[in-house]
C-alpha cells in the first residue's frame, strides 16, 4: 500500500480521536445534571437525525441490507458499551476514561479462546499481560477501595470489543454510512426505554450540549470507519492512543485533573501493550479487531 493512503488514514484517525474526546468532554459537562441513560439516548436520537439528510439524498437503496440481524446485535451490545463509556467519562479523569476504552482489543483473543477455542499467539499473550498489568495500576487497589467507575469502563471496553467483531462480519457488504445509520436507528430504539424511566427534561442549554455531543460522536464514528477502510487496522492502531494525550491535556486545562503516578505508569503500560499488539503475529488477533 502506498504512503499517501496511510498518511490520510492516520490523519483521519487523529481527527476522529479528537472529536471522540470532545464528545467525552461534553458528557463530563452534563453528567452531573442528567442521568447517563438520557445522555445515551440523546446521543443516538440526535445522531440519527443528523444522518437523515444523507438518507434523503441517497434514497432507500442506501440502507438496503441482508445483514439486519448483525446490525441489531451490534446496536444491542453497543448501547450497553456506550452506557458504560459515558458513565466513565462522567466519573473518571478524561485521560483514564480514554485509556480504558483502548483496552477493548485485549478482550477479543480471550473471548475467542474460551468461546471459539482459537489459539492466542505469544505476542498477543504478552500484550494482554502487559495491558492488564497497566489496568491493575490504574485500578490502584493499594488505596484500599476499587473505583467502580474503572470496572464499569472495563466492562464497556469488553462489550465494545464484541461490537467490533460484529462490525468486522459486515465489512464485506456494508458501507461505513450504512453501519453508522443502523447503529443510530436501533440504538435509539433500544436506549429509549431506560431513558424513559430516568427522564429529566433538559434545559435549552443542556439540549445544545447534547446536540454537540451527538455531532462530535457521529463525526468521530464516520471518520474512524472511513480510516479503517483505507488502511489495515494494525498500521493505524498506534494513532488511536492520541485520544489519551488529548484527554490528558483538556482534562488538565479545564478540570485541573492531575493523574497519580500509579495511573501514569498504568497508562504507559497499556500503550506499550497496544503497540506490541501491532506486531504481525498479534495483529491478526488483536489489532484487526
Amino acid at each position: 500500500m502506498s504512503n499517501p493512503p496511510i498518511f490520510m488514514a492516520a490523519a483521519l484517525i487523529l481527527v476522529s480521536e479528537l472529536f471522540l474526546v470532545a464528545s467525552g468532554m461534553v458528557v463530563k459537562q452534563v453528567s452531573s445534571d442528567l442521568p447517563t441513560e438520557m445522555i445515551v439516548f440523546a446521543r443516538n436520537i440526535f445522531g440519527l437525525m443528523l444522518l437523515l439528510p444523507w438518507l434523503i439524498r441517497q434514497g432507500p437503496g442506501a440502507i438496503r441490507t441482508d445483514k439486519l440481524r448483525f446490525h441489531l446485535m451490534r446496536a444491542g451490545v453497543g448501547v450497553v458499551a456506550m452506557t458504560c463509556l459515558y458513565y466513565s467519562w462522567g466519573h473518571l479523569p478524561l485521560a483514564q476514561a480514554a485509556l480504558l476504552k483502548q483496552t477493548a482489543p485485549f478482550f477479543i483473543p480471550l473471548i475467542a479462546f474460551f468461546w471459539l477455542g482459537e489459539r492466542i499467539p505469544a505476542p498477543a499473550r504478552l500484550a494482554i499481560l502487559i495491558g492488564f498489568a497497566g489496568v491493575y495500576l490504574i485500578l490502584n487497589p493499594g488505596e484500599g477501595a476499587l473505583n467502580i467507575a474503572v470496572l464499569i469502563a472495563l466492562g464497556g471496553a469488553m462489550l465494545g470489543g464484541l461490537a467490533k467483531v460484529v462490525i468486522r462480519r459486515m465489512r464485506d457488504t456494508e458501507s461505513p454510512q450504512r453501519i453508522v445509520f443502523y447503529f443510530a436507528l436501533f440504538s435509539s430504539l433500544i436506549s429509549a426505554l431506560p431513558a424513559c424511566f430516568s427522564w429529566t427534561t433538559p434545559t435549552l442549554v443542556q439540549a445544545m450540549w447534547l446536540l454537540l455531543m451527538a455531532m462530535t460522536s457521529t463525526i468521530a464514528q464516520l471518520l474512524l470507519s472511513k480510516a479503517y477502510g483505507m488502511a489495515p487496522a494494525g498500521q493505524l492502531g498506534p494513532y488511536t492512543y492520541a485520544s489519551v494525550a488529548f484527554a490528558a491535556l483538556f482534562g488538565w486545562l479545564l478540570w485541573d485533573e492531575v493523574l497519580a503516578l500509579s495511573s501514569l505508569l498504568g497508562i504507559m503500560l497499556v500503550i506499550v501493550a497496544g503497540l506490541l499488539a501491532m506486531k504481525p503475529k498479534a495483529e491478526k488477533v488483536l489489532a484487526s479487531s
